[in-house]
């Protein structure tokens, strides 16, 4: 790659998914794009979170399924080998490397500089070296646009002795090679509920504390309630209504953890994984070059352009703008910032900004689909019913039993599980649907395009599901919606 020049159309700090795509859509404008990185190229979700997280739950999510198959249950009935899921982890992780990441840089003619970025000025970031590289400090110019897209990092709570026990956050619950005997997860959301699964069904003793009421407290309640039933079946404790007051490590970083509860109580593990949130990392970006304050979130426009920043140059795409934390809309982000820096650069004054308009983030706030790989699989996409009614619309909710629909009868002896859609009766179209049961993932794209697309409900009953698939709950709530 060629890294002799120090001027730029565009740099992008980070190189994770988000900043892998915008400057793929900046090198599509015919624009010179640097992308700046001082870890892996492929980012935290490459390397520490969707990817690994996802090896390590196949395995005992697709073993849980098989046991609901009849013929099949005694062929898995005994452990998973931990060490072939480790490999398999670390295979699909590229063992913590980056070289398969780097012939597509080159293919698309973006050339990489290795290390930490940070703004001097109005587009100008200036590159410290990694250490031990030698080298000295480059300084970079961006003639059209400067792209923040440097993600988040775990937060971790200011409990007393909690520095002192070396915590795991996610990175170390989806890198760790050895299955903790007792494990104890603090925090109820997708990170704590997915760690959950994978070390459970690795052989772990789980219990997990939950400040709030449930599980998976942002999405439909059923689905928080469905995955906690399971997750109990298995041997995990969930705790609710439960804070920890601080934490002990006696024995040093290879002895067991002591957790003392708000209560009083104290539990004893072997590790202690905090899921408690994440913080953008833009504390160490020079931000206060350009009159913004460090360590925040970036408040950013349709074209996730940073509010407030004279003339417009600056970017903040992905995680660091709070608008979607999910690689996915960060992605989606990406592509429409890139498009509109690359729009702009050829002098376009007036961007199509409008709801759902070319170069308009609307799905970040109206269709943003995610998936919980739990057992019982969590896909959910758009508005619970709850936020609904808190926009002050009018809606009707549906409600299925997935056990009923017999496709899902079909694909797991006893399936458990539920879907929900929910109607905005003004406008006639789904704003939010939610799957829960085995299998589920792959019926979301579905409900997120009749909500993106706005479907009416009369179009969508001519939508006919095939038999027999679990799809058909489509069918089921249609019929339960007409009445």
């Amino acid at each position: 790659m060629n890294q002799a020049r120090d001027e730029y159309d565009v740099i992008v700090l980070g190189a994770g998914p988000v900043g892998e795509n915008v400057a793929d859509r900046t090198r599509a404008a015919g624009l010179s794009t640097a992308i700046v990185e001082r870890e892996l190229v492929g980012g935290e979700c490459s390397y520490w979170a969707c990817v690994p997280s996802k090896a390590l739950l196949r395995p005992v999510l697709a073993r849980a399924e098989a046991r609901q198959v009849p013929g099949l249950r005694q062929a898995v009935g005994g452990a998973l080998s931990a060490a072939d899921v480790f490999a398999y982890r670390d295979k699909q992780v590229g063992n913590w490397k980056d070289d398969g990441a780097l012939p597509w840089l080159e293919s698309a003619g973006i050339d990489l500089v290795r290390g930490h970025g940070r703004l001097v000025g109005p587009q100008r970031v200036a590159v410290t070296p990694p250490d031990g590289s030698g080298g000295d400090e480059r300084i970079l110019t961006a003639r059209h646009a400067v792209a923040v897209c440097t993600g988040t990092r775990a937060s971790l709570p200011g409990l007393p002795g909690i520095a002192d026990v070396h915590p795991w956050t996610s990175r170390e619950a989806t890198s760790s090679s050895s299955v903790p005997e007792r494990l104890i997860i603090v925090g109820g959301g997708v990170v704590a509920c997915e760690m959950a699964t994978a070390w459970n069904g690795l052989g772990s003793r789980v219990t997990v504390l939950v400040r709030g009421s449930g599980l998976l407290e942002r999405i439909e309640p059923f689905a928080g309630g469905l995955v906690a039933e399971t997750l109990r079946e298995a041997g995990v404790e969930i705790r609710t209504g439960t804070s920890v007051k601080d934490l002990a490590r006696p024995g040093g970083t290879d002895g067991p953890v002591t957790v003392t509860l708000e209560s009083g109580e104290r539990l004893e593990a072997d590790e202690v994984l905090f899921a408690t949130g994440r913080t953008p990392h833009t504390d160490d970006l020079g931000l206060e070059t350009v009159g913004l304050e460090p360590g925040g979130w970036l408040t950013v426009d349709e074209t996730c352009r940073v509010r407030d920043v004279p003339d417009g140059w600056l970017y903040g795409v992905g995680d660091v703008n709070h608008q979607a934390l999910l690689t996915h809309q960060g992605k989606y982000q990406a592509r429409i910032a890139g498009a509109a820096i690359g729009a702009r650069a050829r002098g376009v004054t007036r961007l199509d900004t409008d709801r759902w308009g070319e170069y308009a983030t609307t799905a970040d706030e109206a269709a943003v689909p995610q998936v919980v790989f739990t057992d019982p699989e969590v896909a959910a996409v758009g508005l619970t019913a709850e936020q609904a009614e808190a926009e002050g619309r009018s809606i009707r909710v549906v409600d299925v039993d997935m056990g009923q629909v017999e496709g899902a009868v079909l694909y797991a002896d006893g399936y458990r599980g539920q879907a929900r859609m929910v109607v905005d009766l003004d406008r006639g179209h789904p704003i939010g649907i939610t799957f829960v049961g085995p299998g589920v993932s792959e019926l979301l794209h579905s409900a997120t395009i009749a909500i993106a697309g706005e479907v009416p409900i009369e179009r969508l009953w001519h939508a006919v599901p095939s038999f027999p698939t679990i799809s058909e709950v489509w069918l089921r709530l249609l019929e339960a919606y007409r009445g």
